[in-house]
């Protein structure tokens, strides 16, 4: 990779909506496929995208068509148990718990639904061996593939967001609350990365339970820039009409759990990589105003932001009707039919109806932005010319 751009890739969470991710990233494989990315970074839902990139040992052209099959192909069923009785059975060892007073014989609770499916099918998929191994990172990386990779989890224990880098000469960082610690990237790093807090369980990672690596990230691109990434693109799963947030808007009634819950997953999800992007743009118009001795060994990373152009959140709401029963019969009872949003349903909603809407809304995106994306990257490899039969 030398004497071109470090380009990272950086793929935040949000649940079912990292599908939209996938869309994105099959247009640029189609556009540029021998495209590299020497670093990729993945958080949440969007560790899964980042890994699957990370152990292909073919072309993003062919990564990417594959992340979209495995994206297409997955279902409610897939991700976490969504029968009567282990939903039921989730719901009432929390009733229990709360009605016990933290009787030490109330029952243990780990999470609202079961991920073992999801456990099954990303072993599947990633090929995964009996001790949590990936078969395909070691191997990009050693032959020069791939820089480095990063998962970031959230460690419950100490508050602490932990990013995992698995690479070759890469360093580990210490800061307020934040660490980057090198490891072997392995299945656990990934079902802690996506661990929904409260939702889905924790995971054990090395000693300590790890979720959500959203919870505590407040920097979602610093992993990224201690890696040494020249150019960084960052595929946001939030929808920001015009650039800007929605207007506030009074409906006079109390808000119902499902959307106190969105607004959190939201914060938790989707915000700082908008906050973060920015805080990059000013940094860079700062730096590009000083002097290269002054500016403290600080340099300006090229920055390329891409989001959803639809709300994902109103686009959830068209298909909530296709959930399995009992999973819908519960989420309703938190009150998303009374929400002025589906956010919170959005992250839960691995129906193939949405998924694909998701796919599909990702490639429109990244085509209409094609002018200012393919050069964004075009120092890689020179993009290829899209033909009819290019469709998958």
């Amino acid at each position: 990779m030398s004497g071109r751009s470090k380009i990272a890739l950086v793929l935040g969470g949000g649940g079912a909506r990292a599908a939209y991710q996938a869309g994105y990233l099959r247009y640029i494989g189609k556009r540029i496929p021998n495209l590299k990315f020497s670093i990729l970074c993945g958080t949440s839902a969007g560790a899964i995208n980042a890994v699957h990139l990370a152990r292909y040992k073919g072309t993003l052209d062919s990564a990417s068509k594959d992340l979209k099959k495995l994206w297409s192909e997955l279902t409610v069923e897939q991700v976490f148990e969504a029968s009567t009785w282990s939903l039921g059975s989730m719901v009432t060892r929390w009733g229990l718990k709360l009605l016990s007073g933290g009787s030490a014989f109330a029952p243990t609770t780990r999470g609202l639904v079961d991920t073992q499916p999801l456990r099954s099918y990303l072993t599947r998929q990633t090929k995964c061996r009996a001790d949590g191994k990936i078969p395909g990172i070691e191997e990009n990386i050693l032959r020069g593939n791939l820089d480095s990779l990063a998962i970031t989890t959230t460690d419950y224990d100490s508050g602490r967001s932990v990013t995992w880098i698995h690479g070759n000469h890469t360093h580990e960082w210490q800061r307020t609350y934040r660490s980057g610690v090198e490891t072997k990237i392995r299945l656990d790093h990934i079902m802690a990365s996506c661990a929904i807090p409260l939702v889905f369980p924790a995971v054990k990672v090395e000693g300590c339970w790890h979720g959500d690596g959203g919870v505590r990230l407040t920097t979602p691109l610093s992993p990224a820039l201690h890696l040494g990434a020249e150019k960084v693109l960052a595929i946001s799963t939030r929808f920001l009409p015009n650039g800007t947030l929605p207007e506030l808007k009074s409906e006079g009634s109390y808000p119902p759990p499902a959307q106190v819950a969105g607004v959190l997953m939201n914060a938790i999800f989707l915000d700082a990589m908008d906050f973060d992007s920015s805080n990059v743009e000013r940094f860079n118009q700062l730096l590009s105003k000083l002097p290269e001795e002054d500016r403290m060994g600080l340099r300006p990373v090229e920055m390329f932001t891409a989001r959803p152009s639809e709300d994902p959140g109103a686009l959830a709401g068209q298909f909530e009707a296709n959930l399995p029963g009992p999973f819908r019969f519960m989420e309703r009872g938190l009150g998303t039919q009374e929400s002025s949003s589906s956010d919170l349903l959005s992250l839960l909603m691995f129906q193939p109806e949405y998924v694909q809407a998701l796919i599909e809304m990702g490639e429109r995106d990244a085509r209409s932005r094609e002018a200012e994306l393919i050069p964004f990257l075009q120092d890689q490899e020179a993009p290829a010319p899209l033909d009819s039969s290019q469709r998958s």
